[in-house]
């Protein structure tokens, strides 16, 4: 029998938007299945008086405190501040300072919100974002070849969350399903440029996720083929005898978060250049 789930405050403060916080709060309470953060998120915490109510907030809820605040006046005050209330805290980003300060021989420069700078990787990101919108599902196929990756699969095989996860790292990534029988656009099995990857899952998977999403009253359409598993065996066998015959690489999303379908792909990217 599993224990019974606990519940623990977990307070964020950033100078900037949190993101960095709030990934690495994440990463580590992952690891206690028995105990679920309460998140608390102070975002663009830069003056004192707005660190004051930040405080008030601590101390009505104790729990573990984060933050990424580069003045140092403002870390100290929540150094001792937490301190005298007896709660544990960790300057997430110090150690890595301290660490990139001895290995280059310079201090950092504290800038707040330095890593948000609209230079030119930020609108590279943004561009990439655009034309991922812009290509997702089997959109504007004719000029695929701009893209950097083209991901393929059988419907409810994660294609637009992993290309939108990818455009927010850069990269234009285009989707288009696989569809029993259909044959695949000219464009795409004349593309040259682009990585193209094909994403398949287990069938009892897929099924399970079609099943929990709410569908439209399509005129014609019929949710029992749509979830049946022998179906979608078909379909995938189809996907699979698409990508063997074009020699395109595969992987299985079954049991893979966005994250780590998009790590992979880029591993076979990196191995394609």
């Amino acid at each position: 029998m599993n224990k019974s789930q606990s519940f623990f405050h977990l307070h964020l403060i950033s100078d900037a938007t949190g993101e960095t916080l709030l990934a690495a709060g994440r990463a580590a309470s992952s690891q206690y299945k028995n105990a679920r953060a309460i998140e608390h998120i102070y975002p663009m915490v830069r003056t004192k008086k707005q660190l004051e109510k930040v405080f008030e907030e601590i101390e009505a809820a104790p729990g573990i405190v984060l933050y990424t605040i580069v003045d140092e006046t403002l870390a100290r005050s929540i150094d001792e501040t937490c301190a005298a209330m007896g709660l544990p805290i960790v300057s997430v980003l110090e150690p890595i300072l301290g660490v990139f300060q001895s290995y280059l021989g310079t201090p950092a420069g504290r800038r707040v919100g330095a890593q948000h700078v609209l230079d030119a990787e930020y609108f590279r990101r943004i561009d990439a974002l655009n034309f991922t919108m812009e290509h997702d599902d089997g959109q504007l196929p004719n000029d695929i070849e701009d893209a950097d990756i083209i991901l393929i699969g059988i419907s409810r095989t994660s294609k637009t969350p992993t290309s939108v996860y990818l455009a927010n790292r850069g990269i234009k990534t285009a989707n288009i399903p696989i569809v029993l029988g259909v044959p695949m656009p000219p464009s795409l099995t004349a593309a040259k440029t682009p990585l193209i990857v094909g994403l398949v899952a287990a069938a009892e998977r897929i099924s399970q996720v079609r099943e929990n999403r709410v569908l439209g009253t399509v005129h014609g359409f019929d949710s029992n083929i749509y979830t049946d598993r022998a179906t979608i065996g078909e379909e995938l066998a189809y996907a699979r005898q698409l990508c063997t015959r074009h020699g395109w690489p595969m992987i299985d999303v079954t049991r893979r978060s966005i994250e780590e379908t998009a790590a992979a792909i880029l591993a076979l990217r990196d191995q394609a250049r």
